[in-house]
């Protein structure tokens, strides 16, 4: 008898604790959401950037545009030739011209990296309506400053680690796993720079360390509102 109590209690506890780790999880996400404009943003139809990448040494400039549903484009120039990665909503695709000048169609882990960059929105908003699973696992010390630390597993398994700053409740740190060249490698994002833009709070530099070395991002203009024709995204 004792031992069914205490199973029952073992239980209990094991269903409140995540009762109260969803409820905090909202309240965080709601004050994240509250904070960067999430409602402006879903007002946008279309969003477009250009930015400069800082890797070992070079520059290189890059152009990304998206469109609701679930369309993107992102050109980068690399030594004087174009760099074309595309996502239609369906499909997509790719021209990198030190393989080839026709373009080639994306699968597997990098169809689901330009599917996931297709998204407006972000991973966190509307997590679930998308497959995903979250789960607060507290706050942390992160470089100084107290952050909370959630994990976002995708329908695919795929999890990442999101740093939100405990007091401004802006994005700071992403960790994840992505796939590099046929290869699964650590990533760790660090955003920084935020800047209003019609309201919406975004990130204007990103520093990526990967086991090849840093790379930064350099946001020089962000743009909503923009009008591009749904060709762009197609493959020609």
């Amino acid at each position: 008898m004792k031992k069914s109590i205490s199973t029952l209690l073992a239980i209990l506890f094991i269903v409140l604790a995540g009762q109260v780790n969803a409820q905090n999880l909202d309240e965080v996400l709601t004050k994240h959401f509250k904070t960067v404009g999430q409602e402006k943003l879903l007002e946008k139809q279309t969003y477009s950037v250009k930015a400069t990448i800082q890797q070992m040494g070079m520059e290189l400039p890059m152009v990304m545009k998206m469109k609701r549903p679930n369309k993107f484009r992102v050109e980068m120039d690399m030594q004087g030739q174009k760099m074309i990665q595309a996502y239609d909503g369906e499909k997509g695709w790719m021209i990198a011209p030190w393989m080839s000048s026709e373009p080639q169609d994306l699968s597997g882990p990098e169809l689901d990296q330009a599917m996931d960059q297709a998204n407006i929105d972000g991973e966190l908003y509307n997590y679930k309506d998308k497959g995903s699973t979250a789960t607060l696992l507290g706050k942390v010390n992160v470089d100084g400053s107290p952050m909370f630390n959630i994990k976002l597993t995708d329908k695919d398994g795929n999890v990442k680690n999101y740093f939100i700053d405990a007091e401004s409740y802006l994005v700071r740190k992403v960790k994840a796993k992505v796939n590099a060249q046929g290869q699964e490698v650590e990533i760790e994002q660090n955003l920084s720079d935020y800047k209003s833009i019609d309201g919406i709070l975004m990130p204007m530099k990103i520093e990526s360390k990967m086991p090849m070395g840093t790379a930064n991002v350099i946001f020089e203009n962000i743009t909503f509102g923009e009008n591009f024709d749904d060709s762009i995204f197609t493959r020609p």
